[in-house]
Formats: C-alpha cells, sequence, structure tokens
C-alpha cells in the first residue's frame, strides 16, 4: 500500500476488513462479504458494547441513518443515490460500502458531458475485431458490466453532469438487469446478453448544486432509492473529520507536526462564520463562490500544514491557517477578496480585541495573504 499514491479502501483497511469478515456469522445478502451489521460496523466504527477483541475505526462521519437506510437500499433490488452538496462525503461513504460489500470499490464511471452509452455498457477493441471479428473476447466491458457480471457494487459519480441518453441507458440496466450486446445476435447460443448476477447493484452520486444541468427523469428516480447527505453543520462532528483527514495526511506524508486544538477551532468557527455570512447574503456577488464544505476545510487545513512542514519552522500557526485559508478561498477576484476582507475586519478584528487568543494572528496573516493577492 505505502506504493499507492491513494489507496482505495479495500486496500487500506484490507486487514480490518479480512478481521471482520473472519468473526461475523450474521446472515449476508447475495453475494456479500460482510453482513449488514458489519458493513454498518466497518464505516461508524464499534463501541463498546460490541464487545469486540479490537477497535474498529469510524471512518464516515455522518447520522448512521443514512448509512443503515444506504445499506439496506443495496440489500434490495434498487438503486442508491447519494445526493447532497460538494465536499458532504458523497463519494466517500459510496467507496466504504463497496469496499464492505464486494470488497473493490474501483467499478466507477465518472459522470461528465462527455459521457456516454459505451462508458456504463461496453465498448470494443478496435485491433482485435479487425483481426478476428467481433466477438465476447473483442468487447471490452465498463465498469458498470463488470460489476453485473460478477454480483458487484458498480458506481457512477456525478449522474447529474450525464446526458440524458446515458442516464436512459441506465434505466434499462437497473430495471432489466441485463445489457444486450446486439453485434453478436448472430453467433446465437445466447450469448449476446449479459445477465447481472445476485449482488449487483449501484451506486450513484449527485451534486444538489447541479440542479438543472441536466435532470434525472422520473422513470430514473424511481430506480433509485435516495438519501440526502446533508452538510455538517455541528461543530464536533465537523472537528472529527477534520481532525481525522488530517491526520491520515501527516501519516502518509510521515510529517511529526501537531495541528492546536485553538487553531482548529479558529478554523471551524471562520467557515462557520463565512457560512452564516453566505446564508444572509442577498446575491450570488456577496457570497464567496466556495461551497465552504467541510472537504475545503481539510484542504485549507492541510494547504497549511504542508507549507508549515516545508517552508515554515515545521509549526502550525494562526497566521499560516489564514493564509491557507484567504489562499483557498479567493477564486474569483476581485470579489471574494472583497468578502473575506469585509470579514476579517468586521469579524475577526473585533473578536481580536475582545478574545485574544490566536485572532489578532490569524487577523494579521489574512491581511498579508489579500494584501499580496490584490
Amino acid at each position: 500500500m505505502s506504493d499507492l499514491l491513494r489507496a482505495p479502501a479495500e486496500v487500506k483497511y484490507a486487514e480490518e476488513l479480512d478481521w471482520l469478515e473472519s468473526i461475523d456469522d450474521n446472515p449476508k445478502p447475495f453475494s456479500w462479504r460482510l453482513s449488514p451489521k458489519m458493513v454498518r460496523l466497518f464505516i461508524l466504527g464499534s463501541e463498546r458494547a460490541d464487545n469486540l477483541d479490537r477497535e474498529v475505526t469510524q471512518k464516515w462521519f455522518g447520522d448512521r441513518s443514512f448509512v443503515e437506510r444506504s445499506i439496506v437500499t443495496l440489500a434490495s433490488d434498487r438503486g442508491l443515490l447519494l445526493i447532497g452538496d460538494p465536499g458532504t462525503g458523497k463519494s466517500w461513504l459510496a467507496e466504504l460500502l463497496s469496499a464492505a460489500i464486494c470488497r473493490n470499490s474501483t467499478m466507477v464511471v465518472q459522470g461528465t458531458a462527455g459521457t456516454t452509452e459505451d462508458h456504463i455498457k461496453y465498448s470494443w477493441n478496435v485491433s482485435m475485431v479487425i483481426a478476428k471479428g467481433q466477438s465476447r473476447e473483442s468487447m471490452i466491458p465498463s465498469p458498470i458490466m463488470t460489476a453485473m457480471e460478477t454480483g458487484a457494487i458498480g458506481r457512477f459519480e456525478e449522474l447529474t453532469r450525464s446526458t440524458s441518453d446515458v442516464q436512459d441507458a441506465l434505466i434499462s440496466i437497473l430495471s432489466e438487469k441485463y445489457i444486450s450486446v446486439p453485434e453478436l445476435e448472430s453467433e446465437g447460443g445466447g450469448d449476446n446478453i449479459v445477465f447481472a448476477k445476485p449482488g449487483f447493484s449501484v451506486i450513484a452520486t449527485a451534486n444538489s448544486r447541479d440542479r438543472g444541468v441536466n435532470d434525472l427523469s422520473s422513470a430514473l428516480k424511481r430506480r433509485f432509492n435516495f438519501v440526502r447527505i446533508p452538510v455538517v453543520t455541528n461543530k464536533k462532528s465537523e472537528a472529527e473529520i477534520v481532525r481525522f483527514r488530517t491526520e491520515e495526511l501527516l501519516r502518509r506524508h510521515q510529517i511529526e507536526l501537531d495541528v492546536p486544538p485553538t487553531l482548529l477551532d479558529v478554523l471551524l468557527q471562520s467557515f462557520a462564520d463565512l457560512r452564516a455570512s453566505a446564508t444572509a447574503a442577498g446575491s450570488d456577488d456577496e457570497k464567496l463562490e466556495s461551497a465552504l464544505s467541510t472537504a475545503e476545510q481539510i484542504g485549507v487545513l492541510e494547504d497549511a500544514v504542508l507549507h508549515s512542514n516545508f517552508f515554515g519552522e515545521r509549526t502550525l500557526t494562526a497566521r499560516g491557517l489564514a493564509a491557507s485559508l484567504v489562499g483557498s478561498l479567493a477564486r474569483r477576484e476581485p470579489e471574494d477578496l472583497a468578502i473575506l476582507n469585509k470579514y476579517l475586519h468586521g469579524v475577526v478584528e473585533p473578536r481580536g480585541k475582545e478574545q485574544g487568543g490566536s485572532w489578532p494572528e490569524f487577523l494579521e496573516g489574512g491581511r498579508d495573504a489579500i494584501a499580496k493577492l490584490s
């Protein structure tokens, strides 16, 4: 795993998954590697009441009912659609579910305007077709078709960014549970249809901010159970997510650097302030272009940690954190810089005078960063 830039969940947590599988004596649907109870435990972590011989770490932070509904959906014959704002952990939850259920989270189709039916059905190895003609051997199955043939979970990222033709093709797969290959009809013998094996399902994700790009048809919606993942606003939960991800980063880079709790509080409060400001804004011009998601918080902290390690004094400072925040969130100039400058002078400066702590240094770091970008 050390030679992979980013190991999939089934590789990263392989030892833990092996152990859970060895002690799992609960009933399993279809060809699942773990029972629903163990899938939930793998994702949400163990508790003292579970009476396990070892601790299972929590990997996704959110309402357990979302995880349970997702697992129940995948145990049925319906697809699962995880929908929410950017950075709410939809893709990470989909990856964890796939890793726990079938030990393969890499059968993924990325939805874009350029995604075609071939990406969710099949294509052809042109050189083999020229040499030997069209056959199952010369066919290149899509990740979704591979999932069907193996009774596994296929994933479709950003479903609403794909065109209506692609979405219509997915309706057929979810309804009929097979893919017809008309090019092979002349061969006979039923080799022209790929049937899904028990255990096959699809986990799709959709960005709620993409509404209107390629809206889902009512027919496709009926094939999915919807699980809406809200933005994490609870400071305790958000702190756990940011801390968990940052610790992973430090381990991956073998960095020995502490993140002071006071600076984590400053980061969380800053995002909470900016979200409140965006909610109260009268127009889009008065809002930051950033979604201010938990994922973006993690990005800000990672940037500050890496900068401190490589170019600073190997100590995370409020000044460095502020510079990272401005650099990460100022995507439009001068609009975003003006919004951040207003926040620093209208909120951070009075708070620094009243509370002290890390806020005055955070203010100065933000001012310097804005001045360099202006």
